[in-house]
This record gives structure tokens, C-alpha cells and sequence, in this order.
């Protein structure tokens, strides 16, 4: 993207990737925090939305839900074991915050990020989800256009960018990270 200048040198950027574990995009969070220009993430989430519900319904986290098995395995999470490594950079590394927010969430399955913590990750991240027959869309759309054989779980980061795209408005690139679990 920066060779064919659709990202300047140095340039935001967006990344949008799959996920129901939140190991990728947290490893894309510390590389932003390392320097990398990122102007959000966006967490792309299956039928299994937790981790979407979580940044769209304010920072709460509740795994006491229906799960569901779908074409994007690698993201068929409940509770996902990363999550808590936001929370301590977002709660100015409150291990003890972390630690009762992560015991509510194994004794009582869900938990409620306070507002100060929650309004620092909304700030750099948003999030959708993409059920499997999107997702299937996306991968025929895809190969019809380019040739190109996505993998389930990148289908739904295509899907969940181009939504995000459409219901914000905003002109910033963004990248889609492909699932690293499928290579």
C-alpha cells in the first residue's frame, strides 16, 4: 500500500483483523505503541460477537451466551484470553483492576470496565461481526473479482472493514490482516 502511495510514508492507517482470542490485534495495539502509525483497530468477530459486543455495548464482557459453531473455528470463543492485556495498558497498568475484573469473569462469566478505562479503548478501537453467510458472500465476491481465495476467518475481517467503512464514512486505508491460525 505505501509503494502504490495509497499510504503515505508514515501515514495512519486502520487494521481490521479477525479474531476470538484478541492475540493478533492485541500484538497490532503494541506495535502501535512501539510506533506504528495505526489511527484504529477494528475487531472483526464471528457469529460469536463477544468481543464485538464488548466494545459496543460500552466495556462490558459477558460470556453467559449462546455459542455457536461456525465456518471461522479459529474465532468460535467465548473467552478470549487476551483481553486483559488492553485492560492493564487502558487502566494505567492496575494489575489489581485486572485481577478482580478477571475473577468476576470467571465466577460470575461477565464483567463492566469502568467508564474512564472503557472511553481510552473506544478511543482506538471499533469492532463488527460477519455470520458465516456473509462471509461466504465476501469469498465469492472476492474470487469473482480477483481471483482471490480468501479464508473464512479473513473473510470476516473483509466483510467486518468494509461495513465499518460504510457505516463511518471514513476515507482512512485500512489493512486487513489476514488469519494468521490458517497459514
Amino acid at each position: 500500500m505505501v509503494a502504490s502511495v495509497t499510504i503515505a510514508h508514515g501515514g495512519k492507517f486502520n487494521v481490521c483483523e479477525p479474531t476470538g482470542n484478541f492475540g493478533n490485534i492485541r500484538a497490532s495495539y503494541f506495535a502501535k505503541k512501539m510506533g506504528l502509525p495505526v489511527n484504529k483497530f477494528i475487531c472483526a468477530s464471528n457469529r460469536n460477537n463477544v468481543l464485538t459486543d464488548f466494545f459496543k455495548k460500552g466495556g462490558e464482557y459477558n460470556r453467559n451466551r449462546d455459542f455457536f459453531t461456525t465456518t471461522s473455528p479459529s474465532m468460535d470463543i467465548l473467552i478470549s484470553s487476551n483481553p486483559e492485556r488492553l485492560l492493564f495498558c487502558a487502566s494505567d497498568f492496575n494489575d489489581k483492576l485486572v485481577a478482580e475484573l478477571m475473577g468476576k469473569l470467571n465466577t460470575e462469566g461477565s464483567y463492566k470496565v469502568a467508564e474512564d478505562v472503557f472511553a481510552k479503548i473506544e478511543a482506538e478501537f471499533d469492532a463488527g461481526c460477519c455470520d458465516d453467510s456473509h462471509a461466504a458472500d465476501t469469498i465469492n465476491k472476492r474470487w469473482k473479482d480477483d481471483n482471490y481465495l480468501f479464508d473464512t476467518h479473513t473473510a470476516v475481517a473483509a466483510r467486518v472493514s468494509e461495513d465499518t467503512r460504510a457505516r463511518t464514512g471514513a476515507e482512512t486505508p485500512t489493512v486487513n490482516a489476514p488469519s494468521a491460525t490458517q497459514y
